[in-house]
């Protein structure tokens, strides 16, 4: 039988050394919940939190057919190779695999100066300012900004957890840089922008002026690259590279 996982001490080995915030989201009980078959000592487990699902330890076919929710669209991130054969007997071409883009954790050496150039370059049509409970339901009620507070159920847990920057113009969601998932000592950063509002800077401001609030409250912004693009901003911000890895998205 698999369930919940009450004692992270039995698990947390499975996921030792595995640099993924939102693992340690789940192990640290932040957010997310971890997942095991019953035992005292689990040979395998998974990790979930939104969208993402973390499979570490012997390849189990039982855990990737098991579902704690309905999920019309998942990634599934494997620990090691070994996970990939089970994916693909139990997902078959509903599984696509994609390559995500890594970047360092807590190596980044960020440029305030160049940051702050990045905010003062927003157009003066334009208004940046922290993602307050308005802001939070206009992310909400549109598909593009949605992810940027998805993870919170409510604003009491946005702003007890959450952090955020929006881009708005006379008081209109227009981009937003924003916490996808928080852990101890950080969050992952998700950045999204209105489509007809792309490729004006105004992504990277949002990023920028994140990033800034992050170091003064001694918070540290993960970015995970979904895509080439993704990866470009980031080292733009001051990120490194680290390591391409496998992830597969499946829609039900």
């Amino acid at each position: 039988m698999i369930g919940p996982v009450s004692d992270m001490q039995s698990v947390a080995p499975l996921f030792d050394g595995w640099q993924e915030t939102m693992v340690w989201s789940c192990l640290q009980g932040v957010m997310g919940q971890v997942y095991a078959p019953a035992g005292e000592r689990p040979k395998s487990a998974l990790a979930v939190l939104g969208d993402f699902w973390f499979f570490a330890g012997e390849p189990s076919e039982d855990l990737f057919r098991f579902q704690p929710s309905p999920r019309p669209f998942a990634i599934l991130v494997p620990r090691h190779p070994g996970w990939e054969p089970v994916i693909q007997a139990v997902y078959g071409d509903r599984a696509v695999k994609r390559t995500r883009y890594a970047t360092r954790k807590e190596e980044a050496v960020f440029d305030r100066t160049r940051l702050e150039g990045f905010v003062r370059s927003l157009g003066e049509e334009y208004a940046l300012q922290p993602l307050s409970e308005p802001l939070y339901r206009q992310c909400q009620a549109q598909g593009w900004s949605r992810d940027l507070v998805s993870q919170y159920p409510s604003w009491g847990d946005y702003s007890r957890l959450g952090l955020g920057v929006a881009v708005t113009r006379k008081g209109e969601l227009l981009a937003g840089a924003s916490s996808y998932s928080s852990y101890r000592g950080g969050i992952e950063i998700e950045v999204d922008t209105r489509p007809d509002c792309r490729r004006r800077g105004l992504a990277q401001a949002a990023c920028a002026a994140l990033i800034l609030t992050c170091l003064d409250r001694g918070l540290y912004p993960s970015w995970d690259a979904q895509n080439p693009g993704s990866l470009a901003l980031a080292e733009t911000l001051g990120y490194a590279f680290s390591h391409t890895y496998p992830a597969y998205e499946v829609t039900e």
